[in-house]
């Protein structure tokens, strides 16, 4: 987009329509200037690479306005009452604070919705699959699966890419992603910009990034001014240390063992059994190896402070609850992994532990209109 080509009255007129970087769309939309496919800039936070972009759908501004008012869309469903964002609330991390998740039917899931935080840099994104590695393969699931219903569209979406043609916002917003299709109202082009729009949701400003970033410029575990408080510090250190071992799992940049970035080879995705009660297959579902059962994908525990209930089917509701798994050392069956070994804590360093993964909330990402609901 080449702002020289506005007169200088043009310019300053659109100029004075933009409050923020975050506004950088809307200045293209007023000037009905079209995005290209190279426009995009990514604002990361030190310490992140860029994510993983398939090549088959480059960023461009245009595509992740699009995937958002396409996110919050609830005509998007089979009962017109569910969106994308029904299941990942912004206020609650991209997630939706039940114990499993609740598709457009009614119909309840086995397994609670995770976290769309930092997904961009995520291995495999759901619980235990770990055939869906790209944001596009797995868009499909939610959209079109029946085993369980999520969104429930008829099976090609006519319905909805029916709606979306009549909309004159779509009519704009589906061209300027998508200028040189003749036929921009497709699934695949739906997809794609939700993608986009889902891989701009990063999340590095809690307390505990702003005192790393000073660790990392003062090369010294000295801080000039901590954000995060001396009991979540000690916190920090149970969590990585020998004895609970947390950061085995819950390792990384993201806290998940699963972070990936353009700058950070692909590796083979993590699963563990957590020691959770048998019953689900887990892993198992997709290899039918008998040592996968009841294994699952750790999530992130960024913003873990806002995202209860916890484990895969929602079954533990608080953080205490989980040191209280963990400690008794899980439900001792004969497939959990043998970091689930239980030990023992006093309430102090319960308390630190606790601080710590409560300093890795980020309220900003929960508050960013870059990720709020246009409609």
């Amino acid at each position: 987009m080449l702002l020289s080509d506005c007169t200088g009255t043009e310019l300053q007129r659109a100029c004075k329509r933009i409050c923020s970087c975050t506004c950088f769309f809307v200045l293209a939309l007023c000037l009905g200037v079209r995005a290209s496919a190279d426009d995009y800039k990514w604002n990361l936070p030190e310490g992140f690479g860029p994510p993983p972009v398939p090549t088959s759908n480059p960023m461009t501004t245009a595509k992740v306005e699009l995937g958002r008012y396409l996110f919050y869309d609830q005509r998007m469903s089979g009962n017109g009452k569910q969106a994308c964002a029904s299941c990942h609330m912004q206020r609650f991390a991209f997630t939706d604070r039940r114990p499993r998740a609740i598709g457009s039917t009614g119909q309840i899931h086995p397994r609670s919705s995770m976290s769309l935080v930092n997904v961009a840099y995520s291995k495999t994104l759901t619980w235990s699959n770990p055939n869906l590695t790209t944001l596009e393969d797995q868009m499909r699931v939610p959209i079109f699966g029946t085993n369980p219903v999520e969104l429930g569209l008829d099976t090609d979406g006519a319905t909805f890419l029916k709606i979306a043609r009549s909309d004159k916002r779509y009519q704009e917003l589906f061209q300027r992603a998508y200028p040189s299709d003749p036929n921009p109202f497709t699934i695949i082009n739906l997809i794609r910009a939700i993608a986009c729009f889902e891989r701009t949701i990063i999340s590095a400003r809690s307390d505990w990034d702003a005192d790393w970033r000073q660790v990392q410029h003062l090369y010294s575990l000295e801080l000039d001014s901590s954000k995060t408080s001396e009991s979540a510090r000690r916190g920090e250190v149970l969590f990585f240390g020998d004895k609970l071992a947390c950061g085995r799992c819950h390792g990384g940049n993201n806290f998940d063992a699963s972070y990936s970035s353009t700058n950070v080879p692909i590796k083979g995705p993590s699963f563990h059994n957590n020691g959770m009660p048998l019953g689900a297959a887990g892993l198992n579902e997709y290899t039918g190896s008998a040592e996968d059962i009841g294994k699952f994908k750790p999530p992130t525990m960024r913003n873990i402070e806002l995202t209860a209930p916890y484990m895969h089917d929602g079954s533990v509701p608080s953080l205490d609850a989980v040191i209280d798994h963990y400690a008794k050392g899980g439900s001792h069956t004969s497939t959990q992994s043998p970091l689930v070994h239980g030990f023992t804590i006093s309430e102090q360093d319960r308390a630190d532990l606790i601080a710590f993964l409560r300093s890795l909330t980020d309220l900003e990402v929960i508050r960013d209109p870059r990720f709020s609901d246009p409609w």
